[in-house]
């Protein structure tokens, strides 16, 4: 018998679109799967209509949330699932029918410690937003070259609602245990600390439901601090040795954000700019350095929070010729 998928859908007053969700996961081409549907107190119809589907379908699962949140509702819906592969959705989406066939492909190619993944694609009865359009763009870029990891650090590099991992790997890395938000990134971040490698699909495997009630839009859980201080935390967990140099790029105003929490943590680092004018400077109390002085620093890795990509090819000119290794030395913060 082919083996049990288990989806894990958290549903939270997405009642005008989740008959298309679940619609869509009964048409899938691959049919030995089962759906753990947690509600998270919704005020609208989800639960009746989640329990209406239930009474149809045996393979469908519901159950109201125990804790509030997100976190909780995918801790829950994961205690109640026993299929060997283990993946996500989200109840307001749509999974194309060779979605759950495809990643499953991907990651019995892969074997264990792997994270299937594939395209996304957005899609809305409003116009998609230009922001929206570039990490759509960004993300199947990173899947068709299977490098999503090196890009960590700049924004979340595997799209929730699309990736299957092998349920062995996924307890490896902790699951949804992590009470840390925004929890899509965090899962990625322990993805990537496990050292699993990714297998991306060439295929669209998710379309992307873009509305203003969307729960990234809405949730104060998804705020960019929260997005900051997460990178930080693991960039100093995962890539930071004693020996080490922390070296932080620019005086930017994303670089004083960073400056104040590596302050807050009492930690030590250096501050280097292009910007003559800044150099021998001070802010927070730390001096300003030339850029150029990263050569003599010892074991330094750099924190480069610098989105536009004309200056980002300049800045990794500047590294490769003093033998500085991007994602080993330097890391784009973004």
């Amino acid at each position: 018998m082919e083996n049990l998928i288990s989806i894990i859908v958290p549903v939270k007053n997405t009642e005008q679109y989740l008959n298309d969700c679940l619609d869509s996961v009964i048409d899938q081409s691959y049919q030995n799967w089962e759906l753990i549907a947690v509600d998270d107190f919704s005020d609208d119809d989800c639960f009746q209509i989640l329990n209406e589907y239930a009474q149809k379908d045996s393979r469908i699962q519901v159950y109201q949330n125990q804790t509030s949140g997100i976190i909780g509702a995918l801790n829950l819906g994961y205690s109640k699932s026993s299929g060997e592969y283990i993946t996500r959705m989200d109840s307001d989406d749509i999974m194309p029918s060779e979605k759950l066939s495809n990643l499953r492909h991907s990651l019995n190619e892969g074997g264990k410690g792997t994270v299937a993944t594939g395209m996304v694609q957005y899609f809305s009865d409003l116009p998609i937003s230009k922001g929206y359009q570039q990490y759509e763009h960004w993300l199947n870029h990173l899947t068709q070259s299977e490098s999503n990891f090196e890009d960590i650090y700049k924004e979340c590099p595997i799209a929730s609602p699309c990736w299957m991992v092998y349920r062995h790997d996924f307890e490896k890395c902790g699951g949804f245990n992590s009470q840390q938000y925004p929890e899509d990134y965090d899962l990625c971040f322990r993805f990537y600390q496990a050292g699993f490698r990714i297998k991306g699909s060439l295929k669209t495997l998710h379309l992307w439901r873009e509305h203003q009630q969307r729960t990234s839009r809405i949730s104060e859980n998804y705020a960019m601090d929260r997005f900051t201080d997460l990178k930080l935390d693991y960039f100093l967990n995962i890539e930071v040795q004693d020996q080490d140099t922390i070296v932080l790029w620019s005086a930017g105003q994303k670089s004083k954000e960073l400056a104040k929490r590596l302050l807050q943590k009492k930690q030590d680092f250096r501050w280097v700019c292009t910007n003559s004018k800044k150099i021998g400077n001070q802010i927070y109390h730390v001096e300003i350095e030339d850029y150029k002085n990263i050569s003599q620093f010892s074991h330094p890795k750099v924190i480069v929070p610098i989105a536009v990509q004309k200056y980002q090819i300049l800045i990794n000119e500047f590294f490769t010729g003093i033998n500085l290794v991007r994602n080993r030395d330097y890391f784009f913060f973004s």
